[in-house]
């Protein structure tokens, strides 16, 4: 018999988008800090948004706080739009004289002021202006969904939802959807799927209680963590050492995200469960501390006032002393040898050796996670049925790599329960039930599916990803899959004649195993009839950081500068290969592409990317030239790009030029296809987590047409005019002390190769021609002691050199 799958999924897996209507236009209520910036990210995805907030109560332009708080979204640092041209689709307007735009739209955000009273206004004016076929949701963090709208009609409240975005929205993956009773389960799905494939959201479906999932488990941690401080137990330092980065946290750890969240923001919600979570058994864990309400007192907000738990007093960074309110310079930490739980092994060990010190680290580190693990098990089925729904929401939504029940899964059941047993820890009836029914863990694998287990049910369900999500980790279960490998990289079959090489490298650097593999698993897909094309990607943190300079310094050391032109000659053939393969390679790009893995994605006739990709080539921070066919490329785009007249191809190539010489970073696959860095006609793909399953479509729909590669076609190039144009820019910025001396030498090289070396006027040439000069001037910067100096100082401190 088949283990069933929860009729109701918790997880964002709806039916295939061809049953779903996608939502073209949207009106968001209320400019604020959440309002403008998830106008911001239903821009990025490509809707037409209507942005509206009030009237100024003295008069004047109707649109002044709509226009000032619009304005203050496009300065925020990160950015929450992809690139300039999605602030445009953004319509701003005020609720006097433009809310029936309301009623043109598909979709109608509310995100006022946390006042019920002013949300039921805002509800009564949305019923009567939105279309009957509009879905209605709220962003609110802390009020009851079935109390907003309990003065509307049957009909609207069918509509009606909660959609719980995180801050900031664009950045963070959690999207927290809260029926009420009423809701249409149709519009929920439709909302969720959405969420996911068009916002690039993880969906968690919430019970309409306080603050939903994330922040009701989130924010219990965080105020546990400050206990500790507030009693002196331990210092900021410490705590952040030990809820960081070593326990897969992010690296703002505890107080540091405080910080940046905003302690007044941060005092707002912790207040709020106080008052309205009132049958938590744990509710006085919410109360402000003293330390909190006087920092917020005294307006230190955090990162946005300069100074909150921490404060930066020149070089030195200090942290607020509880019991004087003044800033003290850090203390050395004394929970024993940090360097030594980090050299674990990966999180699970990690944890586990933290978890079984006898020293300060690891009682602190039982205490909390201990308190954190029940605490979590008591909120089931309050506030969702699923432990793995908690999981998803503090994963997404806090930065976690390991959620509470995950992690009570890898120190293992038993022991957990005895140690919270011996501290009188409470826990609910279903952990006991689970216990006496010799059930020992949150999850399970069954047939290659991972289980949950469902308290409700007593029994494990089904909890697969999406179909269009596809994991390599769970494909790579099964042995047979894998056909081929080397020591850094790994040939995967994906099914439908699709194959999938993957980097295994550290960081997903470049060296000699993985331009090897490109040679050797392009001719084995080339020549196997079986398969159809070829996706390059991978899982890791990014798709790659670009060559592996440890390689190359190593070479230099041994006075090895013959091998290393060899290397760059096969390194650049390599890229050649993937571009001119006779099957349809796809390279699939996230987070980070840099250098050589940027390289390799704009020399790809037909890559995928997701929307959070990081492009850029930025060799010339270490000292060389961008020489994987990087200038060339660039030089053969601006020389399509221009319509005959060298004025217009000096245009094309002055932008691509400065890109390099600035070594500028796409902050999104949209601006990396504005920057040349990515095809224009790449798909992009909001959830980064599909993008496999895109690049799978996108070989067999290039396989079906009839695949032929690119034809390699003649360049035109500038010649010494041009390159004198290009110095003439560096010459001016480096007058103005922007740029030092050998900034201005590189950038003068660079100069010298994308426009065709010493050619005495524009001329066409070809890419084998522009190759040689990449590799000449990269050889030949390799021998500069700046150079030289500036790779050692990135590989010994992984932080660039200016010399």
């Amino acid at each position: 018999m088949e283990t069933p799958t929860l009729e109701t999924r918790t997880n964002g897996q709806a039916a295939a988008a061809a049953s779903h209507k996608p939502f073209l236009t949207a009106a968001v209520l209320g400019a604020g800090t959440m309002g403008a910036q998830i106008a911001a990210h239903l821009a990025n995805a490509g809707l037409q948004v209507y942005l509206l907030d009030i009237a100024p109560k003295e008069g004047g332009n109707n649109n002044a706080i709509v226009e000032k708080l619009f304005k203050a979204a496009q300065k925020k640092k990160p950015d929450p739009f992809f690139t300039k041209k999605a602030a445009q689709r953004i319509k701003t307007g005020n609720f006097d004289d433009n809310f029936g735009w309301v009623g043109e739209v598909d979709w109608v955000i509310e995100a006022v002021v946390e006042r019920l009273d002013i949300k039921h206004s805002v509800m009564a004016r949305i019923e009567e202006t939105a279309r009957e076929d509009a879905v209605i949701s709220t962003n609110t963090s802390g009020i009851p969904l079935r109390e907003i709208g309990q003065h509307c009609s049957e009909g609207f409240r069918k509509r009606l939802l909660g959609t719980h975005f995180f801050n900031p929205p664009r950045y963070l993956k959690l999207l927290e959807l809260i029926p009420t009773e009423d809701t249409d389960p149709a519009v929920l799905d439709r909302v969720a799927w959405f969420g996911r494939v068009h916002l690039g959201k993880g969906i968690v479906v919430a019970n309409d209680v306080p603050y939903f999932v994330g922040n009701r488990i989130g924010i219990y941690g965080m105020m546990g963590a400050m206990d500790y401080f507030i009693r002196g137990e331990y210092t900021i330092e410490e705590i952040d050492a030990l809820t960081g980065t070593l326990v897969g946290r992010p690296k703002s750890a505890t107080f540091r995200t405080a910080d940046v969240v905003g302690l007044d923001v941060m005092r707002d919600v912790a207040n709020n469960l106080y008052e309205k979570a009132v049958d938590d058994e744990s509710r006085e864990r919410f109360k402000s501390p003293p330390i909190l309400d006087q920092l917020v007192e005294n307006g230190a907000l955090g990162a946005k006032t300069k100074a909150g738990f921490y404060r930066k007093e020149g070089k030195v960074i200090k942290s607020i002393n509880p019991a004087t309110g003044e800033y003290e310079d850090p203390k050395p930490l004394n929970v024993g040898d940090v360097k030594a739980f980090k050299a674990a092994g990966d999180l699970p060990a990690r944890m586990n050796a933290l978890y079984e010190d006898e020293g300060r680290a690891g009682n602190f580190f039982r205490a909390m996670t201990l308190d954190l693990l029940a605490y979590s098990a008591r909120r089931v089925p309050e506030i969702t049925g699923s432990p793995a729904n908690v999981d998803r929401a503090i994963c997404w939504g806090f930065g976690w790599q390991m959620g509470p029940f995950e992690t009570w899964d890898a120190l293992g059941f038993e022991r957990v329960v005895a140690d919270m047993d011996a501290a009188g820890i409470q826990l609910p009836d279903w952990v006991r039930t689970m216990q006496a029914n010799g059930v020992t863990q949150f999850y399970r694998s069954e047939k290659g599916l991972r289980q949950v287990y469902i308290p409700a049910e007593g029994a494990f369900f089904n909890d697969p990803s999406p179909a269009d999500e596809i994991s390599l980790a769970a494909i790579k279960t099964d042995t047979s899959k894998e056909l081929w490998s080397n020591r850094e990289t790994g040939l995967i079959d994906l099914g439908d004649g699709v194959a999938l090489l993957e980097f295994r490298s550290k960081a997903n650097s470049l060296g000699g195993s993985i331009i090897e593999a490109l040679f050797e698993v392009i001719d084995k897909v080339e020549n196997d009839p079986n398969l159809r094309g070829l996706i390059i990607g991978n899982e890791g943190l990014h798709f790659s950081v670009g060559a592996n300079l440890g390689e190359v310094a190593w070479a230099l050391d041994q006075g090895m500068i013959d091998q290393v032109g060899q290397f760059v000659a096969y390194f650049q053939q390599a890229i050649q290969r993937v571009r001119y393969s006779t099957k349809p390679v796809v390279v699939t790009v996230h987070q980070r592409a840099l250098g050589g893995g940027c390289e390799i994605a704009m020399a790809c006739p037909n890559p995928v990317a997701a929307a959070e990709s990081y492009m850029g080539l930025v060799e010339l921070g270490v000292g060389v030239i961008p020489a994987g066919t990087g200038t060339m490329r660039l030089a053969a785009l601006a020389s399509n790009q221009s319509v005959g007249y060298d004025s217009d191809l000096q245009a094309f190539v002055r932008k691509y030029y400065e890109n390099v010489a600035m070594a500028k970073v796409a902050e999104s696959a949209r601006q990396a296809q504005e920057m040349g860095f990515l095809a224009p006609h790449a798909p992009v793909v909001m959830n980064a987590e599909r993008r496999f399953h895109v690049a799978r479509h996108e070989v067999i729909r290039l396989s079906e047409q009839g695949y032929m590669p690119p034809v390699a076609e003649r360049i035109r190039v500038l010649g010494r005019s041009g390159q004198a144009a290009m110095q003439m820019g560096v010459y001016q910025f480096h007058q103005g002390r922007y740029i030092s001396d050998y900034d201005r030498y590189l950038a003068d090289r660079l100069a010298y190769v994308i426009t065709g070396g010493n050619l005495t006027g524009p001329q066409e040439v070809t890419e084998d021609y522009l190759l040689e000069l990449e590799r000449e001037v990269f050889l030949s910067l390799l021998g500069e002691e700046k150079t030289q100096a500036r790779i050692k100082h990135l590989l010994e401190t992984n932080k660039p050199l200016r010399n």
